[in-house]
């Protein structure tokens, strides 16, 4: 399974925010991550480790979406975009 989402590298409203775009590859029987990509500008590093973090723990997409991600107006926005390509591929 797969998913591709565009969203925002910090809260909309902010200024400055501008589009990340993200793709989660998930086992179809098991549910289990399997690999993602970001392209965007601010934030990638981060939620690039957050992806790496989650297939070193072997989560699964119900895992992953539930994780509990910061929120700072200026550095990300309420549903981050990996959680939200989570939630989508859920």
């Amino acid at each position: 399974m797969t998913s591709r989402i565009t969203g925002t590298d910090r809260a909309h409203y902010y200024p400055g925010a501008r589009e990340t775009s993200i793709v989660l590859h998930a086992d179809k029987k098991g549910g289990r991550l399997l690999g993602g990509q970001v392209i965007g500008y601010d934030g990638v590093a981060g939620r690039t480790n957050v992806l790496a973090t989650a297939l070193h723990a072997r989560m699964t997409i119900d895992d992953f979406s539930g994780l509990d991600l910061g929120y700072a107006p200026s550095f990300a926005p309420v549903w981050d975009p990996v959680l939200v390509a989570a939630n989508q591929l859920r």
